[in-house]
C-alpha cells in the first residue's frame, strides 16, 4: 500500500490517483491551527487528510461516490477522525463557511463517460467546473479565508485570475511545477473585503 507524506492510501482505479497536481497543493497547504476545511474533489482523501492535522474539522466532498467511500476508507485507516466525507457536485451538499477551500480542478475538455473521468474532464472547453466553482466559492468562504486552486497551464491561468478578481478576490501563483508539456499552477486567492462572519457548518 503506497504512503504520502506519512499517510497510508488505499488506491482504486476508477478514483484519480495522487500526482503532481495533488503533491503541488500538498506541499503548499494554507490549512492553519483549529480552522474549518473543505476539500472539493477529495479523490482519494489526501489533501482532507493532511488538512486534518492541523485544521479542526476537514470536509471532503467529492462528485464520485466510489471516491467518497474510498476516502473514508482512508481516513479509517489512518485514525483520523476529524474529517468527513461526502457526496456533492462542487458545492451542491455544502452548508456553513470554511477558512480554506481547496480545489484541484478538472481540466481536460469533453465529457466524463466514466467515474475516474469527473477528475480529469472539465467540460466542453476544459473550463467550465472550474469556472462554477469560482462564481459559486464566495459564497462558502469566510472573511480573511483562503481559496486554493490547483490547474493546469492548458486551461488558462490567466483567465482563472481574471475571474477570481471578478468575483472579488486578490488572486495570484503561489506555487508552479512543470510537467511534460504543461505547467501545474497553484493559484491562492482571498476575498478583497471580509465576508461577514458565519457559524461553522459543523
Amino acid at each position: 500500500m503506497p504512503s504520502y507524506y506519512g499517510l497510508k492510501l488505499k488506491l482504486h482505479p476508477q478514483v484519480y490517483e495522487p500526482a503532481e497536481d495533488t503533491f503541488l497543493l500538498a506541499e503548499n497547504l494554507a490549512v492553519g491551527e483549529n480552522d474549518i476545511a473543505l476539500d472539493v474533489g477529495t479523490g482519494t482523501g489526501l489533501i482532507a487528510l493532511l488538512m486534518a492535522r492541523k485544521a479542526s474539522h476537514v470536509l471532503g466532498v467529492d462528485i464520485n461516490p466510489i471516491a467518497v467511500e474510498l476516502a473514508e476508507e482512508n481516513a479509517r485507516l489512518n485514525g483520523i477522525g476529524n474529517v468527513e466525507f461526502r457526496v456533492s457536485d462542487l458545492f451542491e451538499n455544502v452548508s456553513g463557511k470554511f477558512d480554506v477551500i481547496t480545489f484541484n480542478a478538472p481540466y481536460l475538455p469533453g465529457e466524463p463517460e466514466e467515474p475516474i473521468d469527473l477528475a480529469l474532464v472539465g467540460g466542453k472547453t476544459g473550463r467550465e467546473v472550474l469556472d462554477r466553482f469560482i462564481e459559486e466559492v464566495p459564497d462558502y468562504l469566510r472573511a480573511g479565508g483562503t481559496v486554493q486552486i490547483v490547474q493546469s497551464s492548458i486551461t488558462g491561468v490567466e483567465e482563472t485570475i481574471e475571474r477570481l478578481e471578478k468575483a472579488g478576490f486578490t488572486a495570484k501563483v503561489a506555487a508552479k511545477r512543470h510537467v511534460f508539456f504543461e505547467d501545474i499552477v497553484l493559484i491562492n486567492a482571498r476575498p478583497l473585503s471580509g465576508n461577514e462572519s458565519a457559524p461553522s457548518p459543523f
